[in-house]
């Protein structure tokens, strides 16, 4: 390299340099840190509405990197925050702050052209039915069931899932109880087998039941109303499922003591208590102030005030970024 080539190379890579340097944003040549990433897994039904709390908070917080990580057979242990729809076990309670920010409920639906489907939105299901279509139950009298000339299939996870799980529990079983094919993957495709077949039955949470943007139930699927006040009946006051926001406002205004035969279990997000980063931190402070207005666009319901206790994560958060 000639002496002239040098002094231009030279030149070059300090004008980078200094450019660098300028652009490091605290003008004194230090570089700028980036803000960790945040990852968020968990059940996938709730992403939508995780999505939604990462594009509002980004808009007040743009240098955040919060993105969702589908939860496969990797450990969770890795990631940032969980969202989960079940009751954690106590072990694990112990080791992560929990954000109890909504509820989603959980209803028998069907193929809505099915016989099954016309038959049983107009008659409704008791407990008693809930049990003899979903459940293997060994000690069941046989003989006080109901005869059922309709045809149906059930659908269910196959995976141990949040959803299952508390349809089960409610019920007073387990998830491994529940009669039917089981499909891998997610509730979303549960949801997918059970429109490929004309006379499919399953559970959902209102969140996959309704389409979001026509409030109505998902094409091709009908929702099955239950004995909701545990009299032995379905009335007609109790057929309140035309359309999302209707189901929501008809759910939420009775005391949750007074629900029967729907599950109603949380929607919660959780950090670890040791290992939290400031960032998951930060966007959960936001969710605690902000999340709930958009609750119902996605199809939960609200939390109850016990539940929801604001100043509980606040101290958390408190403790943690000191």
């Amino acid at each position: 390299m000639s002496y002239h080539q040098k002094s231009v190379f030279s030149a070059v890579f300090l004008a980078l340099a200094i450019s660098g340097w300028a652009q490091s944003g605290d003008g004194k040549g230090t570089s700028p840190v980036s803000p960790k990433a945040v990852v968020v897994t968990g059940n996938r039904f709730t992403y939508k509405l995780v999505q939604k709390w990462i594009d509002e908070y980004n808009k007040i917080a743009p240098q955040a990197q919060i993105i969702i990580e589908s939860r496969g057979s990797s450990d969770p242990a890795k990631f940032d925050i969980l969202t989960e729809v079940y009751t954690p076990d106590q072990e694990t309670s112990k080791t992560r702050e929990y954000l109890y920010v909504g509820r989603y409920a959980v209803l028998p639906v069907a193929t809505a052209k099915s016989a099954f489907a016309n038959y049983f939105t107009d008659k409704g299901l008791t407990a008693e039915l809930i049990k003899q279509i979903f459940f293997n139950d060994m000690f069941a009298d046989k003989e006080k069931q109901e005869d059922i000339n309709a045809p149906y299939t059930i659908y269910t996870r196959q995976q141990k899932a949040g959803v299952p799980l508390v349809f089960a529990k409610y019920f007073g079983y387990q998830q491994t109880d529940i009669k039917g094919t089981s499909i891998a993957g997610s509730d979303e495709h549960l949801l997918k087998a059970l429109l490929r077949d004309p006379n499919g039955v399953t559970y959902l949470p209102l969140t996959l039941i309704y389409d979001q943007q026509t409030r109505k139930p998902v094409e091709g699927l009908a929702v099955l109303p239950v004995d909701l006040t545990g009299n032995g009946r379905v009335n007609d006051d109790e057929k309140f499922y035309v359309d999302l926001d209707n189901a929501i406002e008809q759910l939420e205004k009775k005391n949750p003591s007074d629900i029967k035969n729907i599950p109603v279990e949380y929607l919660h997000l959780s950090v670890s208590r040791e290992t939290a980063s400031p960032e998951a931190i930060d966007f959960l402070k936001w969710v605690n102030e902000n999340g709930q207005v958009y609750l119902h666009q996605f199809g939960y319901l609200l939390p109850e005030a016990k539940y929801f206790q604001k100043e509980k994560f606040v101290e958390f958060a408190a403790k943690r970024n000191h």
